[in-house]
């Protein structure tokens, strides 16, 4: 499994970026958030995920941490494929993913291209349940039982998490939000308070 690649970015092009490391010439397929981050770079590295199918194998290449995140939570749905992820994820942020998520918006998914209308609710219906389906006991030395609210932002930290910010990050944002909103609006509220950042 290659973690990552770094060295000298040598060729990009559309959904493609070459980074050479030690004289080899690493074809990595990336989204367009991550050519227009590493555009101008001499020497770049790339968090990346290696797919091996009968007739292929592929690498992808990311700037971000989370955006692979993403990636890899995008091909764990059933009927998504690289190729389809990769488009969502040039046509929109990992926060704009997130919050497409969270908040149940498959009109954007379906803006996308190859993205129809049942793709895009199988998306959310299978990642809203990974994002903030686990029930964790809040971190906090206070609570000493798990209210619904206490519950609640809990399930908003691991999505969070999920995406790449830290708990002590995650914390920060939900903190200052009202306890009694869903774990949609919470995680929609603290994207945009994290985005700021």
């Amino acid at each position: 499994m290659i973690y990552s690649v770094s060295g000298r970015l040598v060729h990009t092009e559309t959904e493609l970026a070459v980074v050479e490391c030690g004289g080899v010439g690493y074809a990595c397929k990336t989204t367009f958030n991550t050519l227009q981050q590493i555009s101008g770079e001499e020497n770049v590295q790339l968090y990346t995920y290696m797919s091996v199918r009968e007739d292929a194998v592929e690498l992808f290449g990311f700037a971000q941490r989370e955006e692979l995140k993403c990636f890899k939570l995008l091909i764990s749905v059933s009927g998504v494929g690289p190729k389809a992820a990769i488009a969502i994820l040039s046509a929109m942020n990992t926060n704009q993913f997130a919050l497409c998520v969270a908040t149940s918006d498959s009109k954007a998914l379906t803006r996308v291209k190859g993205i129809g209308a049942k793709t895009a609710q199988r998306i959310i219906l299978e990642l809203k349940d990974k994002l903030a389906g686990e029930t964790i006991s809040v971190r906090s030395s206070e609570a000493a039982v798990n209210t619904p609210q206490q519950s609640s932002i809990a399930e908003a930290v691991t999505a969070l998490e999920v995406l790449g910010y830290s708990e002590a990050e995650a914390l920060s944002v939900l903190g200052k939000l009202d306890p009694s909103l869903t774990v949609e609006e919470l995680i929609k509220k603290a994207l945009i308070g994290l985005a700021r950042f």
